[in-house]
């Protein structure tokens, strides 16, 4: 009675939640409570390169981000970096099996030194040796099974380099939030990179993230329509059919 009481509790201070959202839009979450940003505001303390040398600073050869010699590309915590989202990956399997078999028997005893013979007159009506037994059987087994599926993603997102490994891989994480009307579409990225493999344009392919995990989902007004009630979920966890 006491766990009855708790779920319908539950459920009660659920839907007071929903209540509260009708005709109210997807609050977008603040970039400030995130780890990126943690990232960027507190970067490890750099030791200046020649700092006890003036000329230093007019050098076009010096090590900072102003050099025209420097590597723009993401390095250390706090720097940024764009990850490219291209998936098209297509499945196909198809799988088909066909057995078959038959079997026919046939038994009689026309002679068995002279048994038959003598028993003839004894059996029944109609009954003879000549057919003792005759058995035959089939079987078909037939199965086919075919699995198809495509997905296609084409995004882009500026992902923050949020720790340097020991090892020198960077660890990055990227979030993105898009509101339209009173839809609210959300990217996250995540993963471990190596400084190699970001180009030029201090860019990187999703292929190339480690562990990469890519979440695009959303929520608001569609996404809870999409969404079963929580009691058909409790129901299809309860019900055994």
């Amino acid at each position: 009675m006491q766990s009855f009481k708790f779920i319908c509790l539950a459920l009660a201070l659920g839907a007071c939640s929903r209540v509260a959202d009708i005709g109210q839009a997807p609050d977008l979450t603040s970039p400030r409570n995130s780890e990126e940003f943690l990232a960027m505001t507190n970067p490890p303390l750099e030791i200046p390169v020649d700092s006890g040398r003036p000329e230093a600073a007019a050098s076009l050869w010096a090590g900072g981000s102003s050099s025209l010699i420097s590597d723009r590309r993401a390095a250390t915590r706090g720097d940024l970096l764009t990850v490219v989202i291209e998936i098209d990956d297509r499945a196909e399997i198809s799988n088909s099996s066909d057995r078959s078999r038959s079997a026919d028997d046939n038994l009689s005893i026309p002679q068995m030194v002279g048994i038959p013979q003598r028993l003839a007159d004894k059996l029944p009506p109609g009954a003879s040796f000549d057919d003792l037994a005759d058995a035959s059987s089939s079987s078909t087994y037939k199965g086919s099974g075919n699995i198809s599926r495509r997905d296609k993603l084409t995004l882009r997102v500026a992902a923050t380099v949020v720790d340097r490994l020991p090892n020198g891989t960077l660890q990055i994480q990227g979030s993105q939030e898009v509101r339209v009307n009173y839809e609210l579409r959300e990217l996250t990225v995540a993963g471990f990179v190596r400084p190699d493999d970001i180009d030029r344009n201090n860019e990187i392919e999703y292929d190339r993230i480690a562990g990469a995990r890519i979440s695009y989902g959303g929520r608001g007004q569609i996404t809870d329509v999409q969404q079963p009630r929580y009691g058909q979920q409790i129901a299809d966890i309860l019900l055994p059919y």
